[in-house]
């Protein structure tokens, strides 16, 4: 998938800056795809000259002018096509941590360590991740049930790729507690290993 069918994604939403999408890009989407606002920046401009995406310049005193970005009816259809191809590919992993532990086994105790803290804070980051998605779902229902949400909402697939997310960052948590259990007992073995 190309950043613009992400944008375009958020752009459904409705107009918005490029500071703005970076926002939302944390805040809605961060669970199913990451970009740096440099990258929205750069990807805004092509997608503007492609006539994707329009931009009108709003005047501000005491700041610089911003410009909001809408989808254009041919962003519109490009992202309807995009939507009606099948299907998507699977997701690749590329994740650093996972070769740190698939290797902890060959340092010594100050390598253990740090692969040990590095599955510590991945636990950290899911924990916090994991509770802005919960209260992003509690936002999004508004006092609601998830099935009146699902019968009245305008748009549900913001709420969809939440629980994805939501689902994501519940086996991270799962991975991490188990991962950080078993280095605990090999580090207990290894110790009465020094020991004995």
């Amino acid at each position: 998938m190309a950043l613009r069918n992400a944008v375009m994604a958020a752009l459904l939403e409705g107009e918005a800056s490029g500071y703005d999408l970076a926002k939302g890009f944390e805040a809605s989407v961060a669970n199913f795809w990451m970009a740096t606002p440099q990258q929205l920046y750069r990807e805004l401009e092509r997608m503007e000259k492609e006539g994707l995406v329009s931009a009108r310049v709003v005047q501000q005193e005491r700041r610089p002018n911003k410009r909001l970005f809408s989808l254009t009816d041919a962003g519109l259809r490009v992202l309807r096509d995009y939507v009606g191809r099948a299907p998507a590919k699977p997701p690749a992993i590329r994740d650093e941590l996972m070769v740190k532990v698939q290797c902890v086994d060959i340092g010594d105790t100050e390598e253990f360590e740090v692969v040990r803290a590095a599955v510590a804070e991945r636990q950290e980051r899911s924990t916090a991740k994991l509770a802005r998605y919960h209260r992003m779902q509690e936002r999004m229902l508004d006092g609601r049930s998830e099935e009146e949400y699902l019968a009245t909402a305008e748009r549900i697939g913001p709420y969809l790729t939440l629980q994805g997310g939501i689902a994501f960052e519940r086996g991270n948590l799962q991975w991490c507690e188990a991962v950080l259990a078993r280095l605990e007992q090999r580090a207990a073995v290894r110790g009465g290993k020094a020991g004995g």
